[in-house]
Parts: C-alpha cells; sequence; structure tokens
C-alpha cells in the first residue's frame, strides 16, 4: 500500500508588505511635520533701486500712474502691470495717448514724453527700475536705428504684457521718447 502524503503548505506573510508601506507612512508623516515647523511665511519686498548720479521718479500730479491714465481703464492692463507706469523726473507729455486698437484685439496703448536728460540715462532709468519690478528686457534696440528697450512680464490676467521705450530722436537734452504697453498672447 502506497502511503499518501498530504500537500505541502505554504503561508505567506503580509508583514513584510506591510512593513514598507508603513516606513513610507512614518517618513511621510515626519517630512510633513518638519514642513509645518520649518515653514515660514515668504516676505515680500519692494526694494527700489536708487542709482547714484541717476534719475529718480517723478511723483505726484506729474507721476506716471497720472500721466498714463488712459492707457490703465477698467482693469486693463491688470495692477501687476501697472507698476510699470513710472517716469524719470524731467518729463512731460508731448501728445495723446494712442489707443491702436480701441477696444478691437489686444490692448496696445501709447504715449509721446519729452525728458531733460541724455538717451542713455533715459534707458538706464527704465532698465534699472523695470528689472527691480520684475520685468524682463528682452530686446534692445529698433529697427529704424533708435534706441529702444522692450520688456515683458506676466500679467494677473494671463496674458504677457510689453512694455515699450522708444528714444525717437538721437539728439541731446531733452529727449523726446514713447512709452508702449501692449498685451501679448504668448512669451516672447
Amino acid at each position: 500500500m502506497s502511503t499518501r502524503k498530504p500537500p505541502l503548505t505554504t503561508t505567506t506573510s503580509i508583514w513584510p508588505a506591510a512593513t514598507v508601506l508603513l516606513l513610507g507612512v512614518g517618513t511621510l508623516a515626519v517630512f510633513m511635520v518638519l514642513n509645518l515647523a520649518t515653514n515660514a511665511p515668504v516676505a515680500t519686498t519692494t526694494t527700489i533701486p536708487i542709482v547714484v548720479g541717476g534719475l529718480t521718479t517723478q511723483t505726484g500730479p506729474l507721476s506716471g500712474p497720472n500721466m498714463l491714465a488712459n492707457c490703465h481703464q477698467d482693469g486693463t492692463p491688470p495692477s501687476n502691470i501697472v507698476g510699470g507706469f513710472l517716469l524719470p523726473v524731467g518729463t512731460r507729455p508731448t501728445g495723446p495717448f494712442d489707443l491702436v486698437n480701441a477696444g478691437a484685439g489686444d490692448f496696445d496703448c501709447h504715449r509721446s514724453f519729452v525728458t531733460a536728460t541724455t538717451p542713455s540715462k533715459l534707458l538706464g532709468y527704465f532698465q534699472s527700475q523695470l528689472v527691480a519690478r520684475g520685468w524682463n528686457e528682452f530686446s534692445s534696440g529698433a529697427a529704424n536705428g533708435n534706441p529702444q528697450l522692450l520688456f515683458q512680464k506676466a500679467g494677473s490676467d494671463t496674458f504677457y504684457w510689453v512694455l515699450g521705450i522708444t528714444v525717437n530722436e538721437r539728439r541731446g537734452s531733452p529727449v523726446p521718447w514713447t512709452f508702449t504697453i501692449r498685451q501679448n498672447s504668448s512669451s516672447i
């Protein structure tokens, strides 16, 4: 007679897999506690550069936001873009506002000014002031050979905005120039 042997039994334990899961949850919990304990709020600063020997920003009734008010209508451009509406001391308008599209298409506004300075000091003023306010310079020099700076910044309205400073004539002081702000559908 043959003796029958019962089948071999093997049991598989779930503890090795549970150990890995518990170790992962424990590590996640430790890092969450560390994050909560060391998470300090980010302090925002509004440090504005002071360029020794450079131009200062015009304030009062002749400030940039006042003299460029028609380029800021009904929340367009958004408030984080209007921070770039500044003018150096000694600036006065020489022409009316020009809303190129007047509501049809991307926003585009121009205004001509004259400033009692040199072209290089004017462009240096805008370069230092706008970069300090989060604008990115992406172009210098116009196709017609006149000095020009173009800056770009993402607006809180999901559009990119281009701010341009174009010197209209390269003569001495005062300098005729044009301020341009326009909406752009994408990054440059």
